[in-house]
């Protein structure tokens, strides 16, 4: 594996942690990440406990970051996927870093489109995956990390999309917010089962579980919409049970070959 691309996988990953991290202590443009959030909220927003989630990613990120470098691994046996990933990973990095500050600086038509370019990268990432054969330890390391860090995506950018439509105060053809709601919720559903089952990726389809449970979680909460919404509650229950035996499937299916 080239060094210079192992070097800037762990920069530009370092690099990614630090302005997370400092998002929030400093905070940014003086509000937190959350709190942005909280200036936008809408339907699809799920609780705030489900973001929990960044935690994992990061730490299987590292992981993949010190793999990619060299640790944990004695040969260079798929030196040119992890290149290509590499490559990718960091654009994907620093496409984070510059969302940080659109997003604290409240331009979220930056916003979307940084997001869009950390969605499609890992597009990238993860179709290479599928076309590699690996054992299991590798799946670990190179496969995981990126399915989970690309099932949050998934969510966040219609989260981001929908966020950006609430700003400019879209009028939403006239239509109610809950029916738009009812419509992102099954859009995000099927895009999540086409995946799932397109790349036979059943830990993908654990994210967009979870974040369909957080979606959940913030409608029945008293902290949230309390239960005011039953039409997108039921279509958030139904899309988490349709999400999940697709997803018990392939991994059944998995699992006997």
């Amino acid at each position: 594996m080239k060094s210079w691309i192992k070097a800037f996988v762990i920069i530009t990953y370092i690099a990614m942690i630090a302005v997370n991290a400092l998002a929030n202590i400093i905070p940014i443009n003086g509000i937190t990440t959350g709190e942005v959030s909280n200036l936008y909220e809408n339907l699809f927003t799920p609780s705030s406990i489900t973001f929990s989630i960044w935690g994992v990613i990061y730490f299987l990120l590292a992981l993949f970051t010190l793999y990619q470098a060299g640790l944990f691994r004695n040969n260079d046996k798929h030196a040119k996927l992890l290149n290509n990933i590499g490559i990718l990973f960091s654009i994907s990095s620093i496409a984070n870093m510059l969302w940080i500050f659109a997003w604290h600086y409240k331009v979220l038509s930056l916003s979307v489109i940084l997001m869009t370019i950390i969605l499609i990268s890992l597009i990238f990432i993860v179709t290479k995956i599928k076309n590699t054969n690996l054992n299991s330890k590798e799946k670990f390391f190179i496969s995981i990390p990126f399915s989970i860090y690309f099932g949050w995506i998934t969510v966040a950018t219609i989260a981001n999309i929908t966020a950006f439509l609430v700003k400019i105060n879209w009028d939403r053809f006239g239509l109610s917010e809950i029916f738009w709601a009812i419509t992102i919720i099954i859009i995000g559903a099927i895009i999540g089962i086409i995946t799932i089952i397109k790349n036979k990726d059943y830990v993908y389809g654990a994210v967009i579980i979870w974040a369909y449970i957080g979606i959940l979680i913030k409608h029945l909460s008293e902290n949230g919409f309390d239960r005011v919404y039953p039409s997108v509650i039921i279509t958030v229950i139904i899309s988490i049970i349709i999400v999940l035996i697709v997803n018990i499937f392939v991994f059944l299916k998995l699992i006997k070959h």
